[in-house]
């Protein structure tokens, strides 16, 4: 049986041309800053996001908390979202690790934060209070279907930030799905903010692997963070290599994913028991639905569709979340549609 994978992006395969590069890779030890393949991987990455510098890391959560533990000192305080991927997602790192508070306010339904929100969420100087350092953003927003913020809202939330004297860190795993769904360069994103991480084994195919940018000062710190997190990966060039074909090739056709994404929105739209959460328009790779009315439980609706060859990510009782990636087709999107209707019929 074709298993039809919609539980992730994370779930994509290295294309040939990424594994051939992979193959023939220069190696050296990127510890020693002497990986060549890793080196250009980095001035690729730097120079897209439009910062002086980049560094390599193992994974998305690795490049969030190497990089609030630069913004923050132990005992400070981070304003981020309560859908965040940092607060919900990351095993509790920079309070566990880095002794940094987070300071929640709610995510509105498209991801971004009301302003007013995050100004009142600003510590005054006062010895009951930890300081505030740092405002995390979240683009896209994972738990906000896949929502892309703005380059006016991060202007806003920048220059609210700079006006307070605190630093902006962009948590950009899917920067590029939200480049591409604004139809702007993925610069206008990332110019209001201190640092940004991305990742590039999600919808750009690479096996493994996320950046973190920013000044050249930062980036130093940073390495030394990635050291003490036990990520110094020695000939990691052998999958650097992917990531350089990943922002080479894979960055424009991620508008095929949302235009797959749409067409599964679409088509579930007319089926019943599923309701799909449009609380704002589904504009990049990721849907939420939620299993309504109807005869059938969560549990079993679940283990209907693994045995009818379709995998989908479980988020709460009855809620479910669906990201289309590089390799699923439009006649894939039909089959899920068909998949689904047949099994709440």
């Amino acid at each position: 049986m074709n298993i039809i994978d919609l539980r992730s992006d994370t779930v994509t395969l290295p294309t040939p041309q990424m594994l051939e590069a992979m193959r023939t890779a220069e190696l050296g030890d990127d510890v020693f800053c002497e990986d060549p393949t890793v080196n250009k991987l980095e001035e690729i990455a730097a120079r897209r996001m439009g910062k002086e510098a980049a560094l390599f890391v193992p994974s998305g959560t690795m490049a969030n908390l190497v990089s609030v533990l630069v913004h923050c000192s132990r005992g400070q305080e981070v304003i981020l979202g309560d859908l965040s991927h940092i607060f919900l997602n990351e095993a509790g790192g920079i309070s566990s690790v880095g002794g940094i508070h987070p300071h929640t306010i709610p995510n509105l339904p498209d991801g971004t934060m009301r302003p007013q929100d995050i100004k009142n969420a600003i510590r005054g100087d006062n010895v009951h209070f930890p300081r505030t350092s740092l405002i995390c953003l979240e683009n896209t927003h994972n738990r906000c279907s896949g929502s892309p913020l703005t380059p006016e809202y991060m202007a806003v939330v920048g220059e609210l930030a700079r006006e307070s004297g605190l630093s902006v860190h962009l948590d950009g795993a899917r920067i590029f799905n939200a480049a591409i769904a604004l139809g702007v360069d993925v610069r206008d994103l990332t110019k209001n903010v201190e640092s940004v991480s991305f990742c590039l084994s999600k919808g750009l195919c690479a096996p493994v692997g996320s950046l973190v940018c920013g000044t050249k000062e930062f980036i130093s710190e940073s390495r030394r963070n990635r050291k003490l997190l036990g990520g110094g990966m020695r000939q990691v060039g052998v999958i650097a290599a992917a990531g350089i074909v990943a922002l080479d090739s894979m960055a424009d056709r991620l508008k095929e994913d949302h235009e797959n994404a749409q067409r599964l929105v679409d088509g579930l739209n007319d089926v019943s028991f599923i309701e799909v959460d449009e609380s704002v328009d589904i504009r990049t790779n990721i849907l939420y639905v939620d299993l309504v009315g109807g005869t059938i439980g969560p549990n079993k609706f679940l283990q209907r569709l693994v045995n009818k060859g379709l995998k989908v990510h479980q988020t709460g009782r009855s809620r479910f979340r669906m990201v289309t990636h590089h390799g699923i087709s439009s006649k894939n999107i039909d089959d899920v549609i068909e998949i689904i209707t047949t099994t709440l019929s």
